[in-house]
C-alpha cells in the first residue's frame, strides 16, 4: 500500500576538510551527448564495498573489503549530492538548478567541491522550464521525448536557427565547437541572480593562457537587491584552430567576498569527444 512520506531538512554543521579532486588527465568535458555541457568524473574515490565481492577480477585475489578506492561518475556522484544537500539545508527556497549552480562555481579551479563556499555562492546562474523545452528542442529531441520528461504538453519552435543553440542555455559553463581552419567569433550570453549582498558590484576577469581574446561585456555587474538578475555575454575572437585544437579560458565574476567561476571551452576536434 502506498503512503505519504514525509522528509525533514535539517541545517546542516560544516567544517573545513580537504575534499576528493579530479584527476589531472581528465579532460573535463566536453562530452559526446552533449558537448556544449562540460562534465568531468571522481577518480580513486573512497567507497563503501560488498564483503562478500572480490577486489580484483583475477580468480587468484581472495582478498575481500568493506572499503574500496574507485573512480567514474557513479563515485563523485554521492559527494555532489551530499554537497547539494548540504546547501538545501542552508537555503530551503532554492531550487536544483539554483544548487547545481553554486556546487559548479565555487569548486577550487575545477578541482574539489567546496561544500562552506556553495553555501554562499554570491552569484547563481538559473534556467527557467521554457529554456530547457528549448534546449531539449535543440539537442533535437522529439516532442515525445519532451512530453514524457515534462509531463505535461510541449512545442518546438517548427526552425531552429543560429539564433538558439544548445550553448544558449543559461548553465555556469560555457563550451562550444567550431569547424577548424575558420576565424573564430563566438559570443555566449548568460543571466546571473544575486543571491549574496543586497549591494554589491561583481566585475569580471578572464583568466587564460591562450592568445584568443575573451571578452566580457559589460564588465561590471551591480546589483542594489537580492534576486535581482543580470545579463552579460562572453565574446572569443580570434584566429582560426587548427584541427583537434582546444582553447581555454575560465571567467571570475568577483565582489571581493565572493568569487564566482566558471569555465570557458572552445575546441575544434570533433573526435576527441568520440563523435
Amino acid at each position: 500500500m502506498c503512503r505519504n512520506r514525509q522528509a525533514r531538512i535539517l541545517k546542516s554543521e560544516a567544517s573545513e576538510v580537504d575534499t576528493p579532486a579530479v584527476v589531472s588527465f581528465t579532460s573535463c568535458g566536453p562530452n559526446s551527448l552533449v558537448p556544449e555541457i562540460l562534465k568531468h568524473p571522481g577518480v580513486e574515490i573512497l567507497a563503501a564495498y560488498s564483503p562478500v565481492a572480490p577486489v580484483t577480477q583475477s580468480p587468484l585475489d581472495k582478498r575481500f573489503a568493506n572499503y574500496i578506492m574507485l573512480s567514474g561518475t557513479s563515485m563523485s556522484r554521492p559527494h555532489a549530492a551530499g554537497t547539494a544537500a548540504y546547501v538545501k539545508s542552508i537555503h530551503l527556497d532554492w531550487f536544483p538548478l539554483a544548487i547545481k549552480s553554486a556546487l559548479m562555481t565555487t569548486d577550487n579551479t575545477i578541482m574539489a567541491l567546496s561544500p562552506v563556499k556553495a553555501a554562499d555562492p554570491g552569484l547563481v546562474y538559473e534556467s527557467m522550464k521554457a529554456e530547457y523545452v528549448q534546449f531539449s528542442c535543440n539537442i533535437r529531441y522529439s516532442q515525445e521525448k519532451i512530453e514524457k520528461l515534462l509531463g505535461e504538453n510541449a512545442t518546438c519552435p517548427e526552425s531552429i536557427g543560429e539564433k538558439s543553440s544548445p550553448k544558449d542555455l543559461n548553465y555556469p559553463s560555457m563550451a562550444v565547437f567550431v569547424p577548424p581552419s575558420m576565424p573564430l567569433k563566438v559570443k555566449f550570453c548568460r543571466t546571473v541572480t544575486n543571491v549574496g549582498s543586497a549591494n554589491s558590484k561583481y566585475e569580471a576577469k578572464v583568466v587564460t593562457i591562450s592568445e584568443i581574446n575573451f571578452t566580457a561585456t559589460p564588465n561590471a555587474l551591480p546589483f542594489n537587491s537580492l534576486k535581482e538578475r543580470k545579463s552579460f555575454c562572453v565574446t572569443v575572437e580570434g584566429k582560426a584552430l587548427d584541427a583537434r585544437m582546444i582553447v581555454s579560458a575560465s571567467l571570475l565574476w568577483s565582489d571581493g567576498s565572493h568569487d564566482v567561476r566558471s569555465p570557458i571551452v572552445v575546441y575544434a576536434c570533433r573526435s576527441h569527444i568520440g563523435i
